[in-house]
């Protein structure tokens, strides 16, 4: 535990000198604090936030995280030829970079928005939620960068992976359910287009925001089995759990890989 601490500090520390994560939050700040000042309505301003949440967050992500990992290589080898384990150096190092990104995020997005919460009290809810899946999101497409870039050898190709899987959570998986809709159109869909949301986490976290504006009105009927099933415990407990696993399964993944890879 004192080694994973130690490459976390060492990771945070080095993470804190990048200009890129002082711009990342720096841009977070001003976007926000720009949407909130002129976008006149709080609620129409962390609707337009969230957009650029649900695309920057996972892009930055998985761009960035696979590119350390790449640059950090000889670094990586090097550890690697003192005693210390594999997993701890797997786990020193993600954290090492996921916590900054958060941290950036969490300040850039956070201090505009917590400073207005007196002024719109009723927003507290949508802020929480739109805080929170902003971390998960970080975290999730963390890990999947790490796995890309312990899969793949080859710089550009990992590259192009990583770049592929945040442009197939991002817009190509909407195309797929799109389709799917038109062409069962006729069936009751209601529920296999809840269950496809819950398997790109990037519709999920859209949708948990969402659904905190109080809009599944304008919806539809399935807007109003969206708020039924997310509105219960049941519903966020799933919906929790489905965050975690897609947090945890990459993450587990990548440290398999990493425990085997022969540097």
């Amino acid at each position: 535990m004192n080694t994973v601490i130690k490459l976390t500090r060492y990771g945070i520390v080095s993470s804190a000198r990048s200009l890129w994560v002082m711009g990342y939050a720096a841009f977070f700040l001003l976007a926000s604090e720009g949407l909130m000042r002129f976008g006149g309505d709080s609620a129409k301003a962390v609707a337009s936030l969230l957009n650029v949440v649900l695309l920057l967050i996972p892009l930055v992500s998985i761009v960035i995280g696979t590119m350390t990992v790449y640059n950090n290589r000889d670094y990586t080898e090097l550890l690697l030829s003192q005693p210390i384990r594999r997993k701890h150096l797997f786990v020193g190092q993600y954290l090492g970079f996921a916590l900054p990104l958060c941290a950036a995020y969490l300040f850039g997005v956070g201090v505009p928005l917590v400073a207005r919460l007196a002024q719109a009290s009723e927003q507290t809810g949508v802020v929480v939620m739109l805080l929170a899946t902003g971390t998960a999101l970080t975290l999730i497409f963390t890990a999947l960068a790490f796995v890309v870039a312990t899969r793949f050898d080859d710089r550009a190709f990992g590259l192009g992976a990583a770049l592929l899987l945040w442009l197939t959570a991002a817009a190509l998986y909407d195309g797929l359910m799109l389709a799917v809709i038109w062409q069962f159109r006729e069936y009751p869909l209601e529920m296999p287009v809840l269950a496809m949301s819950i398997f790109n986490p990037i519709d999920l976290a859209r949708t948990l925001v969402m659904l905190k504006f109080d809009v599944a009105a304008l919806m539809g009927y399935t807007g109003a089995v969206f708020e039924k099933f997310f509105g219960t415990a049941f519903g966020m407990t799933v919906a929790a759990s489905a965050l975690l696993f897609w947090l945890g399964a990459p993450f587990f993944a990548g440290l398999r890989m990493f425990a085997r890879k022969d540097f």
